[in-house]
Order: C-alpha cells, then sequence, then structure tokens
C-alpha cells in the first residue's frame, strides 16, 4: 500500500487508536502520511520514520521535556535485536560497585531489564505524568527505539553516552514478526507472513525503515566514537566477553585486574545471558513495556533463524536493498551467509 493522506473521517478502529491521545498530538497525526500497522490499524511518518500514534505522542513530549545529564546512558536500539540483553548488560557494567555481580539478590535476578532501564517512549513519558528525573541516582540509565536524528536534543548536545545495538536484517525480521503477530489484535484481521516481509522491505515497520535507522548511528559512532558506540548483535553472540570488556572501557568503567582475575567479566556474561534471564521468574509475567508481555520478549535468540522461514526469493529480495541501502557506508554483517 502506498503512502496515503487522510481524511478527518475515521472508523471504529481509527477511534481505538487514538483512544489517549492529546488533541494536539491527534491533530498531527491527522496531517502525517499512514500506511497500514502491524499491531495497530496505521502506522503514521513522523519526522522520517514509521510509528504508532502512542508512542508519536510519548516521543514528543521526550523531545519537549527530557534533560539529559552528562553522566546519562542511553541504550538506542532497533527492536528486536538484542534490546533486553543490552540494557541488562549495560545495567551490570556501571552498577557493579553498588550491586556484587556475584550475590543472589541482585537486581537482575529480581527485575526485568526494562524496569531497570526504562524507555523514553514506553515508560518514561507513556502518560501524562511528568517524573522528576533528577532525584535518579547517578548514572542514569535510560532507552529508545527512536531514530539518532529524533533522540531529544539534550542527548545529543550533551556528553551522554549512546550505546547502539543492531541486528542482521533478516533475523530482525524473523523476530519481529514472531513477536507481534502474537500481539496482533484479531479484530484487525489476518496477517500473512508474506505481506508482513512486503511491508518491511519497503520500511513499513516501527521505527523504520531499519537500514536508516542503522546508517545514522553508524555514522554518528564513526564521527564521534567517544559518544556513540555501535554494536552488532551477531558480534555479542560471538565473543560476548570481548565486547563487555570494548562496553565497559567505553562507558567509563573499565575492569581492573582485580576484577578480571575475580572472573567478574564471565559473571556478568553469565548473569546477563539469554537462558539466564529467560529462566527467570520476573522474565516470565507481568508487563515492563506497557502492553507487551514480559514472557513474549524471549524467544530463541539465535543467529540464522531467518533461514527457517524465508524464502528464496525473500532473502534475494532482502539481499538487494541492504546491498543497496548499506552501499559505501562500511556497515556490513560478514557473518552471515545468504548462500547456503
Amino acid at each position: 500500500m502506498g503512502t496515503l493522506h487522510f481524511p478527518i473521517e475515521k472508523n471504529s478502529q481509527e477511534m481505538d487508536e487514538f483512544e489517549g491521545i492529546s488533541k494536539e498530538c491527534k491533530q498531527i497525526l491527522l496531517s502525517l502520511p499512514r500506511v497500514i500497522g502491524w499491531r495497530t490499524p496505521y502506522l503514521y511518518l513522523f519526522q522520517g520514520f514509521w510509528c504508532q500514534p502512542k508512542e508519536i505522542q510519548a516521543i514528543m513530549k521526550a523531545q519537549t521535556h527530557f534533560q539529559a545529564l552528562d553522566s546519562d546512558v542511553m541504550v538506542a536500539t532497533v527492536p528486536k535485536s538484542g534490546t533486553t540483553w543490552l540494557k541488562a548488560l549495560v545495567f551490570a557494567v556501571v552498577n557493579r560497585n553498588k550491586f556484587d555481580i556475584f550475590s543472589k539478590t541482585h537486581p537482575l535476578l529480581t527485575s526485568n531489564p526494562h524496569d531497570l532501564v526504562p524507555f523514553l517512549e514506553y515508560k518514561v513519558y507513556a502518560n501524562n505524568q511528568f517524573p522528576n528525573l533528577l532525584n535518579i541516582p547517578s548514572p542514569r540509565l535510560f532507552s529508545s527505539h527512536v531514530p539518532y536524528n529524533s533522540l531529544p536534543n539534550s542527548i545529543v548536545s550533551s556528553k551522554c553516552k549512546v550505546v547502539y545495538i543492531c541486528r542482521n536484517p533478516y533475523d530482525t525480521f524473523v523476530s519481529i514478526w514472531h513477536f507481534l503477530k502474537k500481539i496482533r489484535p484479531t479484530c484487525l484481521g489476518p496477517f500473512s507472513l508474506e505481506e508482513a516481509f512486503d511491508m518491511y522491505c519497503k520500511g513499513h515497520v516501527g521505527y523504520g525503515p531499519y537500514w536508516d535507522h542503522m546508517l545514522k548511528y553508524w555514522e554518528e559512532s564513526l564521527k564521534a566514537p567517544e559518544k556513540v558506540m555501535f554494536l552488532k548483535y551477531e558480534d555479542l553472540k560471538s565473543d560476548v566477553s570481548f565486547q563487555l570488556r570494548k562496553l565497559a572501557e567505553f562507558l567509563g568503567y573499565p575492569f581492573t585486574a582485580e576484577e578480571e582475575e575475580n572472573g567478574v567479566v564471565d559473571a556478568i556474561s553469565k548473569l546477563c545471558s539469554f537462558d539466564q534471564m529467560k529462566d527467570l521468574e520476573v522474565n516470565k509475567k507481568g508487563n515492563s513495556i506497557l502492553y507487551f508481555e514480559n514472557q513474549g520478549l524471549f524467544r530463541k535468540g539465535e543467529v540464522g533463524d531467518w533461514m527457517n522461514l524465508l524464502s528464496v526469493e525473500m532473502v534475494e529480495r532482502l539481499s538487494q536493498i541492504m546491498e543497496q541501502k548499506l552501499d559505501g557506508s562500511g556497515l556490513q554483517f560478514p557473518s552471515i551467509n545468504t548462500n547456503n
């Protein structure tokens, strides 16, 4: 479906998607191009990326009200690219002097990572309340799926650290497909794999197009490596200890020789591992991200799962898009072999 502008008249589904939306935000949405959504009736083209109404309203609030501190850490991600994992790693690294990594009461054993590193758009500014963020002890940890150009200005202009992770677009699609088809309201009707893949390739997915999302953070990491750290999910899976040391160094919390000797790096890796987090009772219940159930955040966490779902034609189409969109950028996913 192409990009459309639409009139004021709305059907019942559109009324539902505007529930809780302010009059000001609603008028902005009504002026934006829209396409069919994955879990909402429509996605809207806001500041160059596609997004759902409630998220757009929260993003606007964050852009207006959030004031970053130089000591803040922002975890930025493409959806379904290792967000939960990276949040756990960042929390464990920067708080290891406060919370003993070997303790059986460590916060990561009793709280979901999304509660410890809250989303600006899904938690902090998801309603009409504006918490006093200055009461949060330093370093403050936040997260966002928002593209770099739409982050609050204070994040970009301050010395706040930004840690970004993305995943190869093949596995990213498969992960988001499995995740969203479980939570897609029945009132929106069936949603085929082919339809979802076509929309994904056109960039019509929440916070997409994903190649644009990745490229901007990639470019910023090259221009300001002391400000933005760019991680790939596949590299983290391949050697988590090596990447963890790089992460700690970037954040300003490098591991000491004593910590290395005492196995702190391995302990953090184990504490934040997929299997460990998936088995925790706290991650099997509740909703740490609004309407998303915690148990749905953990499926396989594997590299190469796309081979179990995508047809040859799908792989060829996505490969051509990646080649075109990433050409000349230096951003590659060499661990992914699409010739098998």
